[in-house]
């Protein structure tokens, strides 16, 4: 293979992933997003700005997403407004983004003009510290408490600002359900789709910890412009339940350690009596890679294995499954120590609602 052919490989293999993600971006419901990576992929292709941008990145494995580390490097820009062009797109900025409108130009000068910044920010991680997220995992935390009948001390890997370690303190809804604070500036809802689960009036928090390979602090303003620029920006949804968010991480302390996932599971969890124990996470198994989720899985069914009635241990999380035909569910999974039985409580989206509760 000459280098023409090898630099063409590449910017193909490049331009496939930007193209995937247009796929997923426009399922979940960013139009915007979908059409400037379809863009993007063919400018990739050509030899344009987009494969200069991400040139010696085109082999990055699927789970650290090259495309939402792109654009949200772009978004971040946006924010500061050092991009006023594309700006006008952004909801997020106080534009706006209609079918038709063509946003390629503006975003193609960005990544022309900021190079250089935007290859050095492809090398941190994608920060989605999605809050509906708990509406997902809230009937698991829900099930543990109503099981072991103690409080719960959480251990949430990924938590990156941590603000689903504050799960217990929003408002969750739908048709003939309710729980949660009713003054909660978080309020998600409609969260289930059909029956919901059995929730006690109250679940207990005695301790809230968590850890992330890259945490962010959100009480800070470069944390808090870190978190908003990895919500899509025509998602005004998200962006609001993200300052909603915040405004509860301002006043209740979570601490998020920066560590390795399975050096920190190994260090700090283990059963304790009087209160139930539990690990969870939501959509970061992909970012551990195959073997990260092999010893993650020995080191957290190691100390399930300690566990006693008075000292139980689970293991909670949002993850895609799977299917038959290729495709994946994202699928909530509980596996309750003494017993160690995986179970599948629900199903949802990546990013939170609406939620079928599938345990009875």
């Amino acid at each position: 293979m000459t280098a023409s052919e090898d630099a063409s490989a590449r910017r193909a293999r490049g331009a496939a992933q930007l193209r995937q993600q247009s796929v997923w971006c426009r399922e979940l419901g960013s139009e915007l997003y979908a059409t400037l990576l379809e863009a993007a992929a063919a400018d990739c292709e050509a030899g344009g700005p987009a494969a200069e941008v991400i040139a010696g990145h085109e082999d990055m494995w699927i789970g650290d997403a090259l495309p939402i580390r792109v654009l949200g490097a772009v978004h971040r820009l946006v924010l500061e407004g050092r991009a006023p062009e594309l700006a006008r797109y952004y909801a997020s900025a106080g534009g706006d983004f209609a079918p038709g409108d063509d946003p390629w130009p503006a975003l193609r000068a960005v990544l022309a003009a900021h190079r250089d910044e935007l290859r050095e920010r492809l090398l941190r991680p994608v920060q989605t510290n999605e809050v509906a997220r708990s509406a997902s995992l809230l009937g698991g935390f829900a099930t543990i408490a109503r099981e072991t009948g103690l409080p719960l001390r959480l251990f949430e890997v990924g938590a990156s600002a941590g603000l689903n370690l504050r799960f217990d303190r929003f408002r969750y809804e739908s048709p003939g359900f309710a729980w949660g604070d009713p003054a909660s500036p978080v309020r998600l809802g409609p969260v289930f789709e059909g029956a919901a689960p059995s929730l006690l009036e109250h679940i207990r928090v005695s301790e809230r910890s968590g850890c992330d390979a890259a945490p962010i602090d959100p009480t800070s303003e470069a944390g808090r412009l870190t978190l908003r620029s990895f919500v899509w920006p025509d998602q005004r949804a998200r962006r609001a339940r993200l300052d909603a968010a915040l405004e509860i991480a301002a006043r209740v302390p979570a601490a998020v350690e920066r560590a390795d996932a399975c050096e920190w599971v190994a260090r700090r969890v283990a059963p304790a009596e009087g209160v139930a124990t539990v690990v969870y996470h939501s959509i970061v198994m992909p970012y551990l890679g195959r073997e990260g989720l092999r010893r993650f899985a020995e080191i957290v069914r190691a100390a399930g294995a300690r566990a006693t009635r008075e000292a139980p241990l689970a293991w909670l999380c949002l993850e895609a499954s799977p299917r038959e035909d290729g495709g994946f569910d994202h699928c909530v999974f509980l596996t309750l120590w003494p017993g160690g039985e995986r179970r599948v409580l629900a199903q949802s989206t990546p990013h939170g609602p609406p939620v079928r509760w599938l345990a009875p």
